[in-house]
């Protein structure tokens, strides 16, 4: 019988060494992890990521803020953090129980690639690209060409996520996140969104919109973005949202919800998103 390994490594470099040879299989909080072990015996060589500080907590630059790629959910709900964040911080507080928000990382919810990720959508209104290291070197994709699909990524053989990075144009504005789902906690959602919105003159001058759980991917609502920008930041703000927004959308069917539904619903919580954003724009203009 094969014995299997275990390394726990103290620094990236470490880790990106031992990823070079041999086919591991990666644990960092590992709320996807165990889960989808189940009760079999671990039959793979594990690499235990716990133990790289580096990966862990939040750095701002110039060039924006670089969230580690072990930086818990828990760990962004109190980060002090700009307003354009706080769709991410809502989204974090929908991540499962607080055990699991506790345990489950940033980069571990992106690798899971689900299309009802809870950080999907906020984090692709903050423009968030991923950094991937190697032995090889470092290269960073914006998300969308990061996540490619249900439980698919651009992650190579070898490679380590090891941050995601926001860019400084998006500290920008506000942000909100609203998620539908059979019960209001703990629950898989029906359709979800994040909406972050920058106003000058009390007119929207930048709008980012992403919807989740309705299509195998998040997606972003670039032609709703374009047709916010100018309108006013008032409660007129939410009528702006029409049906063929959301029509590139393709939702399935399943045992919560048919795809008829899920369109509809997205289009209805964009529009309250919308709603909330400029019900705050209003209470800070007075």
């Amino acid at each position: 019988m094969t014995q299997q390994l275990y390394a726990r490594p103290d620094t990236i470099e470490e880790a990106v060494s031992l990823l070079s040879h041999g086919t591991w299989r990666l644990l960092a909080g590992g709320t996807d992890f165990y889960p989808a072990q189940g009760s079999r015996p671990i039959r793979d060589d594990i690499l235990d990521l716990n133990g790289i500080a580096a990966l862990r907590g939040f750095e701002r630059t110039d060039a924006g803020i670089r969230i580690g790629a072990r930086t818990t959910w828990s760990d962004i709900v109190r980060a002090d953090l700009p307003p354009a964040f706080d769709g991410l911080k809502l989204a974090a507080r929908e991540v499962g129980s607080v055990q699991i928000q506790n345990t489950g990382t940033v980069a571990g919810n992106l690798c899971n690639a689900s299309p009802a990720a809870d950080g999907v959508p906020a984090l692709l209104t903050l423009d968030a690209s991923v950094e991937l290291c190697s032995a090889g070197g470092t290269r960073v994709l914006p998300l969308p060409d990061f996540i490619l699909g249900n439980r698919r990524t651009a992650l190579q053989p070898g490679e380590l996520v090891t941050a995601v990075l926001v860019p400084a144009s998006a500290d920008e504005g506000r942000s909100t996140f609203l998620k539908l789902g059979a019960r209001r906690y703990l629950v898989i959602s029906i359709a979800m969104v994040a909406a972050r919105i920058a106003i000058e003159g009390g007119r929207v001058a930048h709008a980012a919109v992403a919807v989740g759980a309705c299509s195998e991917v998040a997606r972003r609502l670039t032609t709703l973005e374009a047709d916010l920008v100018g309108q006013a930041a008032d409660a007129s703000l939410a009528r702006v949202v029409q049906d063929r927004h959301v029509a590139g959308l393709t939702p399935i069917g399943d045992v919560r919800a048919d795809a008829s539904y899920r369109k509809e619903a997205a289009r209805e919580i964009v529009a309250r998103a919308l709603a909330r954003l400029a019900g705050d724009a209003e209470d800070i203009a007075a």
